[in-house]
């Protein structure tokens, strides 16, 4: 959805209307074709990029002040405009924006009423010097507003990412198709997080109906109509997050010999099942096709009169993965606390975090100096532990 498209909010509108060339690029305000004096004198012409804060399709109140310049603007004498220059660097916020400066400027109030003030203030104090050189140059070339479909798999901007100035690594997401296996209480946490990135695809599966003791251990807040309905997990799920993005993928089944080959597509593949037969048919399958995967669990018993417990999360990736058959369970836990749905929303969502991310590690987005395979959290303690360190 753009919101150059679909009823832009008036300061939007407002600058299309008098002629500066905007654009939305990976949720970046963009203003472009903006004269600028280079170091000697000549006119050149670089892009405006501001952060963009928008509440469904209309915007808000700018939020910081300051903007990014792909060039380095001068002033007549060759002097660099240090009033407004915050910082010279050399900054990548997409694969086609590369910023050279970042500018501040803050109004007399502390902060720019909407976006048409802050862009064309900003514009100005760059655009006037460049004028003085040329009378002709300017920033408002009405030339045609290109509109391109954004593939971006969310129904709204990505608002977050760009404000924290994170977009470009958070780009190294968007890959798939990766599968959730299992949405019990773990499973359902890790999806929550998953489809608040920009993966393409999210594939489901479980065979089971979503019922009063799964609420209890899962994100948000399922009401008596909701559970009245009794529907399956992949579609409750579905549903929801369909609300934030495209890309969710239901399968009302569950993953077994016959069938393992569905995940012969992957590119990655979260394992949040109990243990038993089926998950060892999944994690041979996976490890034989050279599919990356993590694999949750936890162990939750009582000790006297509390509970004790270990939450784990086993990596098979690149080709590392002679540990996962020794760390793995696959022998049914009849006598764990968790098969009886204790309620321990806090360990899954603690299972849910870890698992993404170590996942997040191994596509780049966080620093990964252990690298490990095998990690534990034990609840006595309140340590971590890391094992099964990849080379």
């Amino acid at each position: 959805m753009s919101l150059l498209r679909e009823s832009p909010s008036l300061d939007l509108r407002s600058l299309i209307d008098q002629g500066y060339e905007i654009r939305i690029e990976d949720n970046y305000l963009v203003m472009g074709h903006v004269p600028f004096l280079n170091a000697s004198g000549v006119v050149e012409f670089g892009e405006l990029i501001s952060e963009l804060l928008v509440s469904g399709t209309e915007t808000l109140r700018p939020d910081p002040h300051t903007v990014y310049f792909t060039g380095v603007p001068h002033d007549t004498q060759g002097r660099p405009l240090v009033k407004i220059i915050a910082g010279v660097m050399s900054q990548v916020l997409t694969p086609t924006l590369t910023a050279a400066t970042f500018l501040s400027s803050k109004p007399p109030i502390g902060y720019y009423s909407d976006y048409h003030a802050k862009m064309t203030q900003y514009a100005k104090m760059i655009w006037g010097w460049a004028q003085a050189v040329d009378p002709d140059v300017t920033a408002r070339t009405y030339r045609p507003v290109i509109v391109n479909e954004s593939d971006s798999v969310f129904e709204y901007l990505d608002s977050a990412s760009s404000r924290a100035g994170i977009t470009e690594l958070t780009r190294r997401l968007a890959r798939g198709p990766v599968a959730v296996i299992g949405l019990g209480g773990t499973g359902s946490y890790l999806l929550d997080l998953l489809v608040k990135t920009p993966v393409e695809q999210i594939h489901l599966w479980d065979s089971d109906v979503f019922s009063a003791h799964n609420a209890f251990r899962a994100p948000g807040a399922a009401s008596v109509i909701d559970l009245n309905a009794r529907p399956l997990k992949v579609d409750y799920y579905t549903t929801i997050y369909s609300k934030m993005r495209r890309g969710i993928f239901p399968h009302p089944q569950r993953i077994e010999e016959e069938n393992v080959s569905e995940l012969a597509g992957m590119s990655f593949v979260f394992v949040c099942m109990d243990a038993g037969p089926s998950k060892r048919v999944i994690v041979e399958y996976l490890i034989s096709k050279g599919i990356p995967f993590i694999d949750t669990g936890m162990g939750v018993q009582r000790q006297g009169d509390a509970l004790g417990g270990v939450v784990r999360v086993t990596t098979s990736a690149e080709g590392q993965h002679a540990h996962v058959l020794n760390r793995v369970s696959f022998a049914d836990e009849q006598h764990d606390e968790y098969d009886r749905n204790i309620q321990i929303a806090e360990l899954n969502s603690l299972n849910a975090t870890m698992a993404v991310i170590k996942w997040k590690k191994l596509m780049g987005f966080y620093l990964d100096h252990e690298k490990e395979l095998h990690s534990t959290y034990t609840v006595s303690g309140n340590f971590f532990a890391n094992s099964e360190n990849s080379e």
